[in-house]
Parts: C-alpha cells; structure tokens; sequence
C-alpha cells in the first residue's frame, strides 16, 4: 500500500530485526457475564520472523509492523532519557498525519485482533499509543511485543471476543484500571466537582447499525446483560466550564493524559478520546479527527480544548485516565 508518511519510510529497514470504579456487585456481574463467552478461534498467518503471534490476529501490513518495531527500537533505547510524559507525546506525534478511519475492528464476519496503523479512529489511536508506551518503558521491541500488549488493552481481562471488546470507554477505563495499565484521575474536587449517572444502552438499542450486532440476537443480549451491569455507576469528572486555561488545571491534568469527553447524548458515555498537550494558551486535544476542519487526520490543533468543548453543547465535560 503505497504510505504518505514519511515516518513508516523510514522504519522499513527494521523489518527483519523486529523481534473508575464500579459498585463491586456490578463488576462482578460483568465477570460472570464475560466468562460465558467463548474465545474466537481463527486461522493466522506466521510473521517473518516466526514471533509468537495469536492465531486470530487478523492479517496486517509489513509497514505497519515495520513502524511498530522502528517506534518501540527508538523509544526503548529514550526511556531513560525522556520522562514519561515526553515519552507518550512523543510516540502520540508519531502518528500526526495517519487518516481517521471509522470501523476498522469491524471489516470481519467474526472477531479478529485487527492492528491497522495506517487509518485509525480516536479510540485505536488512544489503544496504539497506550500500548507502545507500555512496551517501551518496559523495554519490549518485538512486533509481538505490541500486538500481545494491544489484545490485554482493547479486550476484557485481555481474552478476545467481540463482546470481550470494551466498547465503552467507561469499560475500557474500569478495565485496564483493573490490569495495571491506567489510572483514573478523578481527584481533587474542585475540578472534579460533577457527576455521571450511567445509562449505557446504546449498542443493544440499535443493533441494527452494527455489521457484527445486527444479526446475531446471542451477541445482542450478552452485550445488553453488561450494559445494564455498568448502569447506575457514577463517576466524576471535570465539567467543561472548568477547563479553561487554569494553574488548577494544569497541575490536576499532566501531558500525555488520556482525555474522554462526557456526553449528554442518551445512552452513551463518552463521544470522543485524545491526549491532552499543554501549550501557552492552554490545553489542547492531541486526536484521530473526523472533522473536515482538521483534515479528517489525526492531529495536534491550534483550536485549544475549551474553545472545541464550548462549541458543542453535548460535550459537557471530561473524565481523565494517566497511563503507569
């Protein structure tokens, strides 16, 4: 596939070297409802280089699995010399550029670990960038490395399944709080001086707009069965009133946060995820864009993050998660 980023060029040659709290019954809930849930268990290619990959990873290209190696080789042989936040702006700046591309976990009839760095929407970007980061401040530079740490990040206690897949991001968060990999910022009050009622039934309400919902009732109902698990959570976060450019702000929200924008539209959450960058004039929204504004790319905008929340009334504040 022909790249326009100059980025991937230049990792080609390092092919071959590539070696928020729930209520505890609720959560429990949703454990039991996950474990009933079979693994998809598909035909895989073998990688070059014979890397132990799962046998459901769904096919990838070279260039990506080149830019996985190049990004994890650079920031393994910097992570002592980078703090933590220089080092996840860093690998986020990497994919400055890379089109937004809407749905692409759901090209396949059946669940496949998809890795696809050449087309990503807000949620896949937030998961490549988490995952890196984790492999490289553990020092893993393996091709396998990342896609092992991407499969434990996008699903439920790491076991791969369409339904396992945390759709949600107050699931995504609740989870990877659980595995070790985020914390949630939700302290101190001021800022965090409002709160969200879950009522999370989006997907099982409209099936029907899913490729991989609409005719399967099975999938619909284990899905709805975790939906109502997560409803009736509350969760804190930072109305948008509040973040304008503040020195409370800037010490509650660091570099390289990971920002989720809480919704008023009716049974969802969130709408949308980036990194937050500080710059002078206040934050800003590091993201996978799907506004013709922005290029549809992912990007670092000269539009602050309060000027963005303000122009939309159904964003009505944030929830913030910090990578360990």
């Amino acid at each position: 596939m022909k790249q326009k980023y100059s980025i991937i060029g230049l990792f080609l040659i390092a092919l071959t070297a590539c070696g928020a709290k729930t209520i505890e019954n609720k959560h429990k809930q949703q454990r039991i409802v996950a474990e009933k849930i079979e693994d998809s268990s598909v035909s895989a290619e073998h990688h070059a280089n014979k890397d132990a990959l799962p046998a459901y990873i769904d096919s990838y290209s070279k260039a990506d699995s080149a830019l996985v190696c190049g990004i994890l080789q650079d920031m393994t042989a910097q992570r002592h010399s980078l703090s933590h936040e220089e080092l996840i702006l860093t690998i986020a700046r990497k994919f400055i550029g890379v089109p937004y591309v809407a749905h692409t976990l759901d090209k396949n009839d059946e669940e496949r670990l998809v890795v696809n760095l050449h087309g990503l929407d807000c949620t896949t970007y937030v998961e490549a960038v988490t995952a890196l980061t984790l492999c490289a401040e553990r020092g893993k530079h393996k091709f396998s490395d990342y896609v092992h740490q991407l499969e434990l990040i996008r699903y439920r206690g790491g076991k791969m399944s369409y339904v396992n897949r945390l759709h949600y991001f107050h699931w995504w968060l609740e989870d990877n709080v659980r595995m070790g990999f985020v914390k949630e910022i939700n302290t101190p009050n001021p800022p965090f001086t409002t709160v969200q009622t879950l009522k999370i039934n989006y997907m099982s309400l409209n099936a029907k707009a899913y490729d991989m919902l609409k005719n399967n009732p099975r999938r619909v109902a284990e899905l709805k069965k975790l939906e109502d698990a997560s409803n009736g959570t509350k969760v804190r976060y930072i109305p948008t009133a509040l973040l304008n450019n503040n020195n409370e702000l800037r010490e509650v929200i660091h570099d390289g946060d990971i920002i989720a924008i809480v919704t008023n539209k009716r049974e969802l959450d969130t709408t949308h995820l980036g990194f937050a960058v500080w710059h002078e004039d206040g934050l800003h929204l590091m993201n996978a864009s799907s506004l013709k504004k922005n290029g549809n790319r992912v990007v670092e905008p000269t539009e602050t993050f309060y000027q963005y929340m303000t122009s939309r009334p159904s964003n009505i504040g944030i929830r913030v998660a910090r990578i360990k």
